[in-house]
């Protein structure tokens, strides 16, 4: 927390593409994009202002709630110019990266039989993107650091929550902080999976 951030929160659903994915390779389905953030919290905040692209790596969690669409939320430094942009309304992308690697052609077993093989990449990304409110409210914010704090604690044997540090501390951390919620129009996953390659039985 460092007592320099500002709360975001996306609140987002499927709309226009705003990343060039294949169609093959293109995934929808809600429970997988879920996965993937939970999985791959730390997220790429892509803006564009006044003072052109910016971007910040953030943590963001995802919260669902039957009343509503999943909701993002995470936060920024409070000196962070990305900040003007959210409170204009101005459009914003979060993009989670998750496994990736290359692959080489040595590993196609048609290497072998005709050469007609080439490099690749394997992947796996979600994006979301949309708007933004900022908020400025100490429960609020104290209950999203909270939460992404539990998430983040809860495998170990001994998980450190915000109420170990003292109220005080926490309260002026807070004094540092806004928060926003934003109302996106798209979100979705790319990839190619591992599943593409036919591996040689020996080496290539």
């Amino acid at each position: 927390m460092g007592g320099v951030g500002v709360g975001v929160a996306f609140l987002f659903g499927i709309g226009s593409d705003a990343m060039y994915t294949p169609p093959a390779f293109r995934e929808m389905r809600a429970e997988v994009l879920h996965d993937a953030i939970r999985s791959y919290p730390l997220a790429t905040l892509v803006t564009h202002g006044g003072g052109g692209l910016e971007a910040s790596l953030v943590p963001l969690l995802i919260v669902e709630d039957a009343s509503e669409r999943p909701v993002l939320r995470g936060h920024l430094a409070r000196n962070n110019p990305q900040l003007e942009v959210l409170r204009r309304g101005g459009e914003v992308m979060a993009l989670f990266q998750g496994p990736q690697a290359y692959v080489s052609p040595s590993w196609y077993a048609t290497k072998r039989e005709h050469g007609k093989v080439v490099p690749t990449w394997n992947y796996v990304v979600v994006s979301a993107w949309g708007v933004a409110r900022v908020v400025e409210d100490a429960d609020w914010l104290r209950a999203q650091i909270g939460a992404l704090t539990d998430q983040q604690e809860g495998h170990r044997k001994e998980p450190w929550a915000v109420s170990d540090a003292p109220d005080a501390y926490i309260a002026a951390q807070l004094n540092g902080i806004s928060g926003s919620r934003s109302w996106s129009t798209g979100w979705r996953a790319s990839g190619r999976p591992a599943r593409t390659i036919r591996r040689p039985t020996g080496a290539g």
